[in-house]
């Protein structure tokens, strides 16, 4: 079974957080939200945020996910980013092989890992002049979605684009998304954009 990890840090942005882990659950992934410092979290927004376990709790049981997800917002985003423990264990991702996602402003925890350098990658607009500076060998781009197939990374740019975010991770992990693209009326909002 394909299984995914989200990453909650406190200050994240909510919609980034929990919309991965209502699209994945519908599609039948098993997905592991995981705190942090902790289980409860609070959003960027007060909203409290309740997660399955905590990063110490499942420690190097992150290896065995099919992909790891950091929502953005600000202060979660700088969370992910200075955490030492997390930094080791998604480095050790990326030389496995496995694919890692990231939206916003969380970009700049994998510029700091190491994760984007010589690679393609998108996040909310003017956070590129930061991961530009700690990753300058990384490529920004200003896709909706971006994904580098060398690197298994998937990037993408704020809060209205976290179901785009959360179909294009689906697909790079061989989940079909079809069905639940349309039960969620995504084609219709494609279609009627004004």
């Amino acid at each position: 079974m394909t299984k995914v990890a989200v990453m909650i840090a406190p200050g994240c942005e909510e919609i980034e957080a929990l919309t991965p882990v209502d699209v994945f659950r519908r599609l039948g992934i098993e997905t592991t939200m995981v705190g942090l410092d902790d289980r409860q979290v609070m959003g960027a927004h007060q909203i409290a945020l309740t997660c399955d376990t905590s990063l110490a709790e499942v420690g190097e049981g992150l290896l065995g996910f099919d992909c790891v997800v950091f929502p953005g917002g600000s202060g979660g985003a700088k969370a992910l980013r200075d955490d030492d423990r997390l930094m080791q264990l998604m480095q050790r991702r990326q030389q496995a092989g496995e694919w890692n996602a990231a939206m916003c402003a969380a970009p700049i925890a994998f510029a700091r890992y190491g994760l984007l350098d010589g690679h393609d990658y998108t996040c909310f607009p003017g956070i590129e002049q930061t991961t530009t500076q700690v990753a300058p060998s990384g490529r920004f781009h200003e896709d909706i979605t971006v994904v580098d197939e060398k690197g298994k990374l998937i990037t993408s740019r704020g809060p209205a684009t976290a179901l785009a975010f959360a179909y294009c991770i689906a697909d790079a992990l061989g989940v079909d998304a079809a069905e639940v693209r349309r039960q969620m009326l995504s084609p219709y909002l494609l279609e009627n954009n004004h």
